[in-house]
Order: C-alpha cells, then sequence, then structure tokens
C-alpha cells in the first residue's frame, strides 16, 4: 500500500493570498484604534484608570464605594477612565460624570456583553482589546482596581508587569477592599515569593485601601515630590507603549 501524496500548492496560494488581504486590512483598523485613542485622549492628564467586575449590581456596597471613590478624583481634578461598561464601570463614570473632571468610556466590542453605560463625556469604542488596553496604561497617573474578575485581573497583571520590567513609569495601583485581595496577596508572598518568580519587593508596587479619601490621598502622596507630569525618561517609557 503507498500513500499518494497531490501538490496542493496551487490551491493553497490563493486561500492564503486571501487571508494575507484581511490581515492587512486589519492593520489599518488597528491603526484607526490608535489614533483615534491618541487623539481623544492625549489631553486628559491626569487620569485615573480604574476597573471592576461588569456584573456587580447598583445595589451592591462595592458600586456605590466606586461612585464615591471615582467622584472624590473628579473633583480632585481627576479625568477618570473606565470600561465603559456596566457595573464598576458605570459607577466609575457616573462619579466621575456628576464630579468637575472628564468621564471617559473605553467601550469594548463583544458578542454578548458590554452594553456602554451612560455617564461618558468621552466614549470610545474597540474591537481590539490590545489597543484598548494601551490606552488605559499610556495616559494613566494610577490605577485603581476594585472586586472583579478575570477581565479585572488581567488588567491589574498588565500594569504591574509593564512596571514590573520598566516598559512604563511607576505609577500607584491601588486595590480596593482588603478583604477582597485578602487571598491573592497573601498567595503572591507565599508562593511566588517563595518560589522566586517574583521579588518582594515586587509587592510594593501594590498598595490597598478601603476608604475613598484613603485613595485620593494614596495618589496624591504618591506625586508630592515630583509632580504628575512624566520626566524625560518616563516619557520615552510611554512612546514605545
Amino acid at each position: 500500500m503507498s500513500i499518494q501524496t497531490k501538490d496542493r500548492r496551487s490551491k493553497s496560494r490563493p486561500l492564503a493570498e486571501k487571508q494575507l488581504t484581511r490581515e492587512s486590512w486589519r492593520v489599518f483598523q488597528i491603526m484607526a484604534e490608535f489614533v483615534e485613542g491618541f487623539e481623544q485622549l492625549g489631553q486628559i492628564r491626569p487620569s485615573v484608570s480604574f476597573f471592576g467586575s461588569a456584573r456587580t449590581p447598583r445595589s451592591h456596597p462595592h458600586y456605590a464605594l466606586a461612585e464615591e471613590i471615582a467622584r472624590r478624583l473628579s473633583d480632585s481634578g481627576f479625568s477618570v477612565v473606565s470600561g465603559g461598561g456596566p457595573g464598576i464601570m458605570e459607577a466609575a463614570n457616573k462619579g466621575a460624570f456628576e464630579g468637575k473632571s472628564t468621564s471617559i468610556g473605553l467601550n469594548i466590542q463583544l458578542p454578548m456583553e458590554q452594553v456602554g453605560n451612560p455617564y461618558q463625556d468621552i466614549s470610545l469604542n474597540f474591537k481590539y482589546f490590545f489597543s484598548r488596553k494601551v490606552m488605559f496604561v499610556k495616559y494613566a497617573s494610577a490605577y485603581v482596581v476594585m472586586p472583579g474578575g478575570f477581565g479585572t485581573l488581567d488588567e491589574m497583571a498588565e500594569i504591574l508587569t509593564l512596571v514590573q520590567t520598566r516598559k512604563t513609569r511607576e505609577i500607584p495601583i491601588i486595590l480596593v477592599d482588603d478583604k477582597f485581595w485578602q487571598g491573592l496577596l497573601e498567595w503572591f508572598r507565599s508562593s511566588l515569593c517563595e518560589a522566586g518568580t517574583i521579588s518582594p519587593s515586587d509587592l510594593d508596587l501594590v498598595q490597598v485601601c478601603n476608604e475613598p479619601q484613603e485613595v485620593v490621598d494614596a495618589i496624591f502622596t504618591h506625586y508630592e515630590s515630583r509632580g504628575f507630569e512624566p520626566s524625560a525618561e518616563e516619557q520615552e517609557m510611554l512612546l514605545e507603549l
């Protein structure tokens, strides 16, 4: 018995060219998202990127807490940037919208979830998660991370990695609600540090707060001796994002 092979190159070439054409057009779509993001967000400094669960109901204490934190940040002069959706994102936009500064939503197109909330002065829509991620990081003076799920953990890990590897400047990364984050932080200490996969000093990149004014004060304390504008070295880091 023998196995006959066929020369499939003539059949696969048109398919490959068609796929390449689609991928090439996708590059232009990605470029358009970056250009619009840069144009819309370039003047929002200082700003705080705000994260948390889309599933948090309006009746939950975390919703009220996020709204109050965002309002205080807004009244203190910070634009507030959220994912633009429901839950904690809505609470953050609502608090900022009712405050003195700009409320911004970076909405993502998803098959089932993500309906934009109505509390956005600037609303951008993204198809690609990675271009949206850049906008969260590039103009942020701080990250506020409320209780959330995989998406929230993803955003938190993203900024920790960028700061740890000096791909972006060091900014306050504030986790809200010590009871919620206690288990994860303990795992960082007992597993990651002990295994040598992170350094003990890496744990200093995050801080935990419980009260709204505590969050605001932590951000101002970080910048009190240096100001909010990035240094020349930090500007170079941000240009590489």
